[in-house]
């Protein structure tokens, strides 16, 4: 009996598989002219559609902290990998690479000047022509008078200068800036920047590099710098104290000069005066030596970021050629109408 079912339901199956093709087969015309028209469309699309540049910085981050390639092979932890060990660093895990993607970083990248046609602008007024916003903004006062010049204060902006800026950043973020490794084995970072204009996404790139290795070097060894400038500091100090007391033995000398030997009392001011240069040369020495050693501290503080690879014009181009934008497009035509005819059909058949 399920046998019988069984054949039944196939030879159903290829009746109604024969009765759909016969039936799409004699709206062959629709078909073919839903596919022409979606050719053409693909057609306009390609020649419509700004063709995608892509910029690729890739570095390697090396802290002499940790030693030579043991700092090398440690940064991969840094990125993600867990390679054993552990460490108190805020730029462990994968918080370096989100560090790329913060709105301060990139904010403080928007406000970067370029120089574009022999002119000085901001990365942020890059982008806004890039997109025409100037055209709409003029029929607008509020947004016409918005200006983003170089190296703009942000503490100056105003509640419209912010949502500008957190368009672009959201903008920024979803269509045009990935970083990351290419592999979870290899502990070099990729920088890709895409956009519609060659120079915006070679610029926008660099520029995003070059804030956050200021910014992750400076936090990195802030503490070794302010030690070394309070030693610094506190050497200029001594230095001018021991030379003030220099010149105080010499003045008390000359005070002394062709004195009587029985008037010792007029002598102590000189004596003081070279017990503070001992003292003071004694102190300065170490200060000295403190010094020095603060530097090389410095040194060893301070995380090498060595750049290997450069976006380097003419950049890597994408964009839909015409013979794919007419095969796209008439393939989409011709299926969306063959879906179009089976579900007016369906809905046909159930009313």
């Amino acid at each position: 009996m399920n046998g019988q079912n069984d054949e039944i339901s196939l030879k159903e199956l290829i009746e109604k598989g024969k009765e759909w093709y016969a039936y799409l087969l004699s709206q062959w015309k629709v078909i073919l002219l839903s596919a022409v028209v979606g050719a053409a469309l693909g057609l306009t699309y390609s020649f419509i559609k700004k063709p995608v540049y892509t910029a690729i910085l890739s570095f390697a981050l090396e802290d002499e902290k940790s030693g030579g390639l043991g700092g090398a092979l440690g940064l991969a932890s840094s990125f993600g990998i867990d390679l054993g060990g552990g460490g108190g660093s805020i730029f462990t895990g994968s918080n370096l690479t989100e560090l790329f993607k913060s709105r301060s970083m990139v904010e403080q990248t928007l406000l970067s000047p370029v120089v574009v046609d022999g002119k000085t602008i901001s990365l942020a007024e890059m982008y806004i022509q890039n997109n025409n916003w100037r055209e709409k903004w003029n029929e607008q006062p509020k947004l016409a008078a918005i200006q983003f010049l170089p190296e703009n204060k942000r503490k100056y902006f105003t509640r419209v200068h912010d949502s500008i800026l957190g368009i672009i950043y959201d903008d920024l973020l979803k269509n045009a800036l990935t970083v990351g490794q290419r592999d979870k084995k290899i502990a070099i970072i990729n920088i890709d920047v895409v956009s519609t204009n060659e120079l915006f996404s070679k610029f926008f790139c660099e520029a995003l590099a070059n804030e956050v290795s200021d910014f992750y070097i400076e936090t990195k060894s802030k503490k070794a710098r302010d030690n070394m400038v309070i030693l610094e500091r506190q050497t200029d100090s001594i230095r001018r104290e021991l030379n003030g007391a220099i010149t105080g033995v010499a003045v008390a000398n000359d005070n002394t000069f062709g004195l009587n030997p029985a008037l010792n009392v007029r002598r102590a001011p000189s004596s003081r005066r070279q017990v503070d240069v001992q003292a003071n040369t004694a102190i300065l020495t170490e200060l000295v030596k403190q010094t020095e050693l603060a530097k090389v501290t410095l040194r060893k503080d301070t995380p090498l970021i060595q750049v290997i690879d450069r976006p380097i014009l003419p950049l890597a181009k994408a964009r839909l050629g015409k013979i794919k934008g007419l095969v796209l497009g008439g393939f989409l035509g011709g299926f969306l109408m063959v879906l179009g005819l089976v579900f007016r059909r369906i809905l046909h058949k159930l009313t």
